[in-house]
């Protein structure tokens, strides 16, 4: 268990890294999507134990926060 879950924070770091560095075309808000969506889904990862239901719905959950933030 303490295997897999690593392996979802890090697989969710690296494509949180890509992400970001794919971001330089993008408006502020579809970046904002972009890096909520990330964090969503490490912390969905995180709290369901890799589950990959608790990924997709906290990255769905987080990108919305994300698109919704204003500067």
């Amino acid at each position: 268990m303490k295997l897999t879950k690593k392996l979802v924070i890090n697989t969710a770091a690296i494509a949180i890294v890509l992400i970001l560095t794919a971001c330089s075309g993008m408006s502020r808000q579809d970046k904002n999507t972009a890096v909520g969506a990330g964090a969503g889904g490490v912390l969905g990862a995180v709290l369901t134990g890799g589950s990959a239901i608790g990924t997709v719905g906290g990255a769905a959950v987080g990108g919305v926060i994300g698109n919704q933030v204003r500067h």
